[in-house]
């Protein structure tokens, strides 16, 4: 037997030799070929698979929606604010649509018709204008729907004053929309008051009584309509809030079972792996203790089974700690970036991180996502890149946020390195954010890794 085996059997375990001139090593429960700990390899995929397969839910044909994010390529969605796949906006920024512009060309459209098949007063320029101004007005009906209610009844009011006999359809839709808006009160009180103005400003251009202008003012703006109106903007109101209650529900509950997938993972991983690593690491560490302590050359194949064993260990524990992060501990965000350059610098590699633009209220999403992208990469210099120094770069843009991370490693164009689970990793987070990665090495040698993020601030 080799010395080697011997140490092997020291250490509670067997070597055999295999026809292809390497040795394969059987310690506790564990087999290692040439000192490569094969579980490994295994804990660090099955982290990966794991990791994605706690973004999905456990039942089939249920989709999951982690916190914050979105399906890959949108932006993020705050939860409870809108429908899948639309972006929040808050009210007074609602853009105008193409449907909108159509709606109050339309509503302009009928009143113009409808005023000109009427006798025309002396001032009906004036009132066609003022008619064609309310029905346009109703284009801003979500960005402002309290203003557009006041146009369209002054519009009204001073149509009927200059004598333009038309009833007040753009003051109806307009009450539709500012309930639709929850404007309830507000309606309320500018309607009395329209009802209120109207016979008045029918007596300044029509030789009516007053019983006579209020019976006409009837037919301009019926009561009936009013009501209607109001009742179909509350019903409208009601059923989008329900579906965005439904939405939220949704969310959570797809949230809920894909954090109880990820620790039922974390617990199956711990009992499968810890364990059997731990025999590895802990024999490995006695054999080479007793060959030190007998004076004796301890094996370079013992020595890769004790630092493979410790490099399994350290990789078992990420993967358990990114499993187990259900976002109930505080967040590591860009305020930890330098605690992270700190201990970069710690281990010998001398880091620099620069920081350019004025921080906003950067999304938790976002900021997480930042993290692990200077995180891992920095922890891949300090183990692959044989590097001396690295930079870590943040730049605030109104729109985005940067993140690169330099090295001055032996990674050359001519001989990129082959993409770890790392990688993977990071590129799908960006993804998910609808953002960009790239990661290659530099033509004056060295490794970036660039990434850039899309920011929704808050306002």
């Amino acid at each position: 037997m080799s010395r080697a085996g011997k140490w092997v059997s020291r250490a509670g375990g067997s070597a055999t030799p295999a026809a292809d001139g390497t040795t394969r090593i059987r310690i506790g429960a564990t087999r290692i070929r040439n000192g490569a700990i094969r579980a490994v390899g295994w804990a660090t995929r099955a982290g990966a698979r794991a990791t994605r397969t706690g973004a999905r839910a456990t039942r089939p044909g249920d989709r999951t929606i982690p916190t914050g994010t979105t399906r890959p390529g949108d932006r993020a969605i705050p939860t409870g604010t809108t429908r899948p796949g639309h972006r929040a906006i808050p009210t007074g920024q609602e853009p105008i649509r193409a449907g909108d512009w159509a709606i109050g060309a339309g509503m302009a459209a009928i009143l113009l018709v409808t005023a000109l098949s009427a006798p025309a007063p002396a001032l009906a320029p004036l009132g066609y204008v003022l008619l064609a101004a309310g029905g346009l007005a109703l284009a801003a009906h979500r960005r402002a729907p309290v203003a557009v209610l006041a146009a369209a009844g002054l519009s009204a009011l001073a149509a009927q004053a200059i004598g333009v006999d038309v009833p007040a359809l753009a003051y109806l839709f307009a009450v539709f929309a500012a309930v639709r808006a929850g404007r309830r009160l507000v309606t309320v009180a500018a309607t009395v008051v329209m009802l209120a103005a109207l016979p008045f400003a029918l007596l300044i251009s029509h030789d009516e009584t007053v019983g006579g202008a209020f019976t006409h003012s009837r037919d301009v703006l019926q009561l009936a309509w009013l009501v209607a109106a109001g009742a179909a903007g509350e019903a409208v109101r009601q059923a989008e809030r329900r579906a965005d209650e439904a939405e939220r529900t949704r969310e959570e509950t797809a949230r809920r079972r894909a954090d109880e997938e990820r620790l039922h993972i974390a617990r199956e991983l711990h009992d499968s792996l810890t364990h059997q690593i731990s025999v590895i690491k802990v024999q490995a560490e006695v054999a080479v203790h007793l060959a030190h302590k007998r004076g004796e050359e301890v094996p370079d194949s013992l020595l890769a089974i004790r630092d493979a064993g410790r490099e399994a260990a350290r990789e078992l524990r990420a993967t358990l700690e990114a499993l187990r992060d259900d976002g109930t501990s505080p967040p590591r965000g860009l305020d930890d970036v330098p605690e992270l350059v700190r201990r970069a610098r710690s281990t010998g590699l001398e880091t620099m991180l620069t920081i350019d633009g004025e921080p906003g209220d950067v999304p938790a999403a976002v900021q997480r996502t930042a993290y692990r992208i200077v995180q891992e990469s920095l922890t891949n210099v300090a183990r692959h890149a044989r590097a001396t120094t690295a930079s870590v770069h943040i730049g605030y843009r109104p729109a985005t946020l940067e993140i690169r991370v330099d090295d001055d490693g032996t990674a050359t164009v001519d001989a990129p390195p082959s993409p770890g689970v790392g990688l993977l990793g990071m590129r799908e987070r960006v993804t998910a954010l609808g953002g960009r990665l790239d990661a290659a090495p530099r033509a004056d040698g060295g490794f970036r890794v660039e990434a850039e993020l899309p920011v929704e601030r808050v306002p």
